[in-house]
């Protein structure tokens, strides 16, 4: 039986003393709280929000080396990057998948002049990429894995060879250029089965959403549940502040000096599309395109949730906070199309959904966002409790981050290694079927399950799929939550109960992918909240809070309105009594 939240914090009240507090629950905070905790130490990880619910929920969902990263020199980048990638392809195959990747190329020789200068750091303005220069870069990228080579090598091909494959590219293109990354389905499920793994190998470390942490009146470190409003003194020998884009305020909140810490992070702000259009679905082709629009900047577009995902800006912000996909930048990346598919129109409505967040990057002095570091490093502060504060990173490197930062707090705490965590299978990762196929089939065959709901269930959870089947089994009439979900009844009273969930939010945008994959509508949102509402005795008034919040969350960030809601309301009803004598139906 999962652990209440209630029993958490007994638990701290009764023993508050900590060997390392990890304040900030996205990936690197989780990371470091999974790498801490393998070396046996007792580990707190402090979340104010949800896990995984601010710059960790707002990706381009590619899990890469950074193929442009070369221009800037970053050799050790691409290189830990690329090691990484191949990790997440082996330790969580459920989630993580290889991604063929074109370049469409217009010149031969424009860019050259310009990669040399940013990999001497010398000024220069952005031009566009030619076919010798990312033929280069791509060599570079081959030769980083050759000696483990997980995926195909490159090629480059006149425009000639490709037409057949991908006949809308735009028609000036010369060449293609063919490369091998990964993609990641649901990062914020990996990093709730990252947590879960860690209380498993460790039950003696304890993470808490929905908190905080502070110095108090009296100069102690304070806990506090922001769900219950109930506070706890707590000692760390060390703090770890994995904060992202606020560590410069976490630092100066955590810190007793007069004046605070220097800053560290500056953001910037990338937004993308999920963009419902089978037209420019189909003329992917399974592929990502990499691209580069007007202004130098890289985009991407690939196949993600039966839509299209697009983006991103790359826009510097002066401070942290809660941002959105703005008008303008929606604009900026439907233009962006007209350089890979310009025949290929896109109509706003589209559009359905939305998201934007702050990529927490190191201070910088470059102009142009792009050359900013994606680097990462550690800057320690000294105090009555060694801070130790994780500047940079990405969502590809989280696991790296986390080594590198537990080594320095291992030596500050005087504590050998344990654990190595480069080859440890994540959640439903471990012995994942070579043959999806074949294990689809038989877990149809052995549980008496459609191949969409066996599917589903693998492509959610890997091989826990039969542990959350049997949860959901144990709820009365499981059922579809409406007539078009893919989930069931029972599979959300079953996250509900068992993945810290404490808002409807917690379903609807991290626990689930409704709300990214457009399939959220006014219906699910009531009937699931009627759920949890029954699960965790909530009151009418409770419920239509947790309501309007939600709604107003899908309006106010991500461009789905109320009326949007309500229409796909009507439309799977309608589509479902359309296809009701098509469709397979759920058998349990």
């Amino acid at each position: 039986m999962p652990e209440r939240r209630s029993d958490k914090f007994a638990r701290i009240t009764a023993n508050a003393a900590f060997d390392v507090i990890v304040v900030g629950g996205g990936i690197n905070g989780i990371g470091t709280f999974r790498e801490l905790s393998l070396q046996g130490l007792r580990v707190l990880l402090v979340e104010k929000n949800d896990y995984c619910s601010g710059c960790s929920s707002a990706p381009s969902r590619m899990i890469h080396g950074g193929l442009r990263y070369l221009e800037n020199g970053e050799f050790d980048l691409v290189k830990e990057s690329l090691r990484e990638r191949d990790a997440l392809l082996q330790n969580a195959p459920h989630m993580v998948r290889p991604l063929r990747t074109v370049v469409p190329l217009r010149t031969t020789f424009s860019g050259l002049l310009n990669g040399a200068a940013n990999f001497f750091r010398l000024p220069s303005k952005p031009t566009e990429r030619g076919a010798l220069t990312v033929k280069i870069g791509l060599m570079l990228y081959d030769w980083v894995t050759r000696k483990r080579r997980r995926l195909p090598k490159h090629e480059l091909k006149m425009f000639g060879g490709s037409l057949a494959q991908w006949p809308d590219l735009h028609p000036d293109t010369k060449y293609t250029a063919t490369y091998y990354d990964a993609w990641i389905s649901h990062p914020e499920r990996l990093g709730l089965e990252l947590l879960a793994d860690t209380v498993d190998v460790n039950p003696d470390a304890i993470a808490l959403n929905y908190s905080s942490i502070g110095i108090n009146a009296d100069g102690a470190l304070e806990l506090r549940d922001e769900e219950s409003g109930a506070s706890q003194i707590v000692t760390a020998k060390a703090v770890v502040n994995a904060t992202g884009a606020w560590v410069d305020q976490t630092a100066a909140a955590l810190s007793k000096a007069d004046a605070p810490p220097k800053r560290l992070v500056e953001g910037t702000k990338g937004s993308h599309l999920i963009i419902d259009h089978p037209e420019l679905e189909k003329a992917l082709q399974g592929s990502m395109v990499y691209y580069e629009n007007y202004d130098g900047r890289i985009c991407i577009l690939f196949p993600y949730a039966g839509h299209v995902l697009v983006g991103s800006t790359d826009i510097r912000v002066s401070s942290p906070g809660r941002v959105r996909c703005e008008p303008e930048e929606k604009e900026y990346i439907l233009q962006s199309l007209s350089h890979v598919f310009p025949n290929i129109n896109i109509a706003p409505e589209q559009i359905v959904f939305s998201y934007s967040g702050i990529r927490p990057l190191p201070t910088s002095d470059q102009s142009f966002t792009g050359r900013i570091s994606r680097g990462h490093f550690i800057e320690k502060l000294e105090g009555d409790i060694t801070q130790f504060c994780m500047v940079g990173g990405k969502w590809t490197t989280f696991r790296a981050f986390a080594e590198q930062v537990t080594d320095a707090v291992l030596d500050e705490l005087g504590v050998p290694r344990k654990k190595d965590s480069l080859n440890m299978a994540i959640g439903g990762g471990r012995s994942y079927p070579e043959d999806v196929a074949a294990w689809v089939d038989e877990f149809c065959a052995k549980h008496t399950l459609t191949t969409s709901r066996a599917q589903h269930l693998l492509d959610h959870y890997g091989t826990s799929a039969e542990d959350v089947l049997e949860a959901a089994r144990t709820f009365h009439h499981d059922q579809p939550v409406t007539a078009d979900c893919a989930y069931t009844n029972g599979e959300i009273v079953h996250l509900a109960m068992a993945e810290q969930v404490e808002h409807l939010s917690d379903i609807i945008f991290r626990r689930t992918s409704l709300a990214i994959s457009g399939a959220v509508s006014f219906e699910m949102v009531t009937k699931i909240a009627d759920l949890l509402a029954a699960v965790f005795s909530w009151s009418d008034a409770r419920q239509k809070r947790e309501i309007a919040n939600v709604v107003n969350e899908l309006e106010k960030f991500h461009g789905v309105s109320l009326a949007a809601l309500k229409e796909r309301s009507v439309k799977g009803e309608k589509n479902a009594y359309q296809h009701k004598s098509t469709h397979e139906p759920h058998v349990h």
